[in-house]
């Protein structure tokens, strides 16, 4: 008879499967844990210009009201990873539901704007850790057997939250007012709150580290780190003047400090070790590279279907939606094809079909008026099914491929090379669509300079997705051998 598979927690497959109901609605805890986060990414944007008007302030000011809550997710993911890995996930888990949704409540409450960005860096001290650690929960909360699945639901509650923060925020403030817009995530924080509490198993005494301990110095040195490239690549509105080259050089001075020290600490925050690891170093560089492409479709299609298709702006809405809607339909399939299939084999098949996506639509601009509409869904909807199986298979090789007291660390890392991606896709590649279409002001720009612009950008983008591929390849080649 053969032996029953072990799960990621330590039971095996059979009594895991005993634990089914419990295990979903830990997932399901896990899943509102991924949503939160996700949603307030973006639920303010749209009302900036309502924050402006109520507090009496400029656009420069209300943006920090969004740019605080990224800041803080981008400084504090990594360490937010660490510190559950020694203090227990769960447990740190649920002072980060905690501090999101008081936080939450309190920009809601807010009656002066500073005080609002305050509390929005606070929201996003609790996005961090809910973000570094949900995804680091699912070898605890679901058999081996079902991770890729578990991984695929995590990516549409992620995609769900991206797709619906600017609409709700739309039309929560439209109708309730500003306050709304952070209200709401008060009563799903409490419910997210008693899921992890009551169905969250919690961790083996051995999962912890035997030794080691936080390292400030180097959680600090990160941070200072990764603000002054967040700021130089987000600060300037697409224009890179002196102070984003002077943010910029502070940034790599900050990596050759935390380096160093690194090198010195006892027990480092990232071990540079790890680094070596040819899976990690490869599943980091992948996330980034597959971020910074998707990003490329929000910051450029809505250019191209607005100046070269000439739709109106409701249509534009409805023509993006459909990226979106597909990794919300795709994910959970994806991950199933990840359990059955292997993370390797899918990791390769999901970057391909973003490199073919992204080639076509580079191809279909050179005769927009012949495919319209369908010659831009068509390929995207190519292009985000490879999204969302490459996001659930390289989670899913990640996460199982590290020892379990570096699980927090390694989902931090992983979450911030996302993030990384999407910062520096929004900033490189506007910067690279503007300079193929020769303005910097696209919007007033000649319908086939925008589509020589779209064909330049979606033909970068294939060429750094076939640069993913080498790398995936590599990866495979160095872990068979």
């Amino acid at each position: 008879m053969s032996k029953p598979l072990v799960a990621a927690n330590g039971e095996s497959t059979t009594e895991a499967e005993a634990h089914l109901p419990a295990t979903r609605w830990a997932l399901a805890g896990l899943a509102l844990s991924m949503l939160l986060p996700s949603l307030d990414t973006s639920i303010a944007n749209t009302s900036l210009p309502i924050l402006a008007k109520a507090f009496g302030a400029s656009f420069q000011q209300v943006q920090w009201v969004v740019l605080a809550y990224l800041l803080a997710i981008t400084t504090l993911i990594v360490g937010a990873g660490r510190l559950g890995d020694l203090m227990g996930r769960r447990r740190l888990l649920l002072v980060g539901i905690s501090c999101f949704t008081f936080a939450s409540a309190l920009c809601g409450l807010s009656g002066n704007l500073w005080v609002l960005i305050v509390a929005r860096a606070e929201q996003g001290l609790g996005a961090a850790i809910m973000l570094a650690l949900t995804i680091a929960g699912v070898s605890e909360a679901v058999p081996q057997t079902r991770i890729g699945r578990a991984m695929g639901l995590l990516g549409t509650m992620s995609a769900i939250g991206t797709a619906l923060g600017p609409a709700a925020g739309g039309i929560l403030a439209a109708t309730f007012g500003w306050p709304a817009i952070f209200l709401v995530n008060v009563p799903l924080g409490i419910v997210a709150f008693l899921l992890v509490l009551r169905h969250m198993p919690k961790e083996r005494p051995d999962a912890k580290p035997l030794h080691g301990g936080f390292d400030p110095l180097g959680t600090v040195l990160l941070a200072l780190t990764l603000a002054a490239y967040a700021l130089a690549m987000t600060l300037g509105r697409g224009e890179f003047g002196a102070l984003n080259i002077a943010l910029l050089l502070g940034a790599v001075i900050g990596a050759g400090l935390f380096v160093h020290a690194e090198k010195r600490a006892a027990s480092p925050l990232i071990r540079l070790a790890m680094l070596r690891d040819v899976n990690l170093s490869a599943g980091l560089a992948m996330s980034a590279l597959v971020s910074a492409v998707m990003m490329t479709t929000l910051v450029v299609g809505p250019f191209y279907l607005s100046r070269t298709l000439g739709l109106a702006p409701a249509w534009v809405g409805v023509v993006l939606s459909s990226g979106p809607c597909v990794t919300v339909l795709s994910s959970v399939p994806a991950g199933r094809l990840v359990d059955r299939f292997g993370a390797w084999r899918t990791t390769v098949l999901g970057l391909s079909g973003i490199a073919i996506g992204t080639s076509v639509l580079s191809a279909l601009t050179l005769a927009p008026s012949s495919f319209g509409v369908a010659g831009y869904v068509g390929p995207i909807v190519v292009t985000t099914l490879g999204y969302a199986l490459f996001q659930a298979s390289n989670n899913t090789a990640m996460m199982t491929g590290v020892a379990s007291d570096r699980r927090g660390v390694v989902s931090g890392m992983l979450s911030l090379s996302r993030n990384l991606g999407l910062v520096t896709g929004a900033s490189a590649m506007a910067g690279l669509f503007a300079w193929a279409v020769g303005m910097s002001n696209a919007a007033n720009a000649d319908p086939t300079a925008v589509a020589f612009g779209v064909r330049v950008t979606f033909g970068v983008a294939a060429a750094s997705m076939v640069l993913a591929i080498a790398i995936a390849r590599r990866r495979s080649r160095r872990r068979l051998g």
